[in-house]
């Protein structure tokens, strides 16, 4: 072959080669290229994806203010109604004390004539349960002059006394004492019916006595009634059955406030 044509071979051999280490080069430039777009676009994806988290997660937040100031304002609502109510109640007990403040001032004379004038009976009623019902007066009395005890407690305890009194009246009772007979002290068992009558026996049976209002003292009982005392004494202490017994009976007579004699 001439030498022209061997050297032309060679020539485009090499501008071939050439072509080919140039179209290599551009691919492997446009291959990174794509690599970084692709890149970049998962960085821009990622970047979108966590602004739209965040924009949902404010969205939520958000949503949940709301709710929550809606509950607020339903709160404050009944806040403000349950103050109004508590202004009117104020109100209202302002009122009351001032209303117990003029009781108050008005109870306590009345009081102190109630204690009065449970005293004055006592002194004046049948003598039974003496020393217990003037110790109760005399309670009461000192009560009165205590700061420590309010008017609504002291008016329930002067009530109270009245209550005891008035229950004397109705009912029947037995308890033991001494009363003086022939100059000396006896043991006795008293019984007692209602204000109807006060009796004693002495513990052997042997002497009988009533109280007699007209003589503000005790006389002596007709041994007659000895059976009828016996089983007064037995049912007021509830070792008999109830029944009818028969007891002398005093007439009426003015009170009074000083007395002679009685039982202890």
């Amino acid at each position: 072959m001439p030498l022209r044509m061997k050297v032309s071979s060679l020539v485009a051999a090499m501008i071939a080669a050439g072509a080919m280490s140039v179209s290599a080069a551009n691919l492997d430039s446009a291959l990174d290229k794509g690599v970084d777009r692709i890149g970049n676009a998962q960085k821009a994806q990622t970047t979108i994806d966590s602004i739209d988290s965040q924009t949902r997660s404010a969205e939520r937040e958000y949503r949940g203010v709301l709710k929550e100031v809606e509950g607020l304002k339903v709160y404050i609502d009944q806040l403000n109604k349950q103050l109004n109510a508590q202004e009117i109640e104020m109100v209202q007990i302002e009122d009351s004390i001032r209303q117990v403040t003029l009781i108050e001032r008005q109870i306590t004379p009345l009081m102190l004539r109630m204690i009065e004038a449970i005293d004055q009976f006592v002194q004046a009623d049948v003598p039974f349960l003496k020393e217990e019902r003037v110790a109760r007066v005399e309670k009461l009395q000192a009560m009165m002059g205590r700061s420590d005890v309010t008017i609504a407690e002291k008016y329930r305890k002067v009530m109270e006394a009245y209550q005891t009194e008035m229950d004397y009246g109705r009912t029947i009772e037995s308890y033991r004492g001494e009363i003086e007979i022939a100059g000396s002290m006896r043991e006795v068992d008293f019984l007692r019916t209602g204000r109807v009558a006060l009796m004693f026996q002495t513990l052997d049976g042997k002497e009988l006595g009533v109280w007699n209002s007209k003589t503000q003292s005790f006389e002596s009982l007709d041994p007659v009634y000895k059976s009828n005392v016996m089983m007064g004494i037995r049912i007021a202490r509830e070792q008999s059955a109830p029944g009818l017994i028969k007891i002398p009976v005093s007439s009426p007579v003015i009170a009074k406030t000083e007395m002679n004699g009685g039982a202890k």
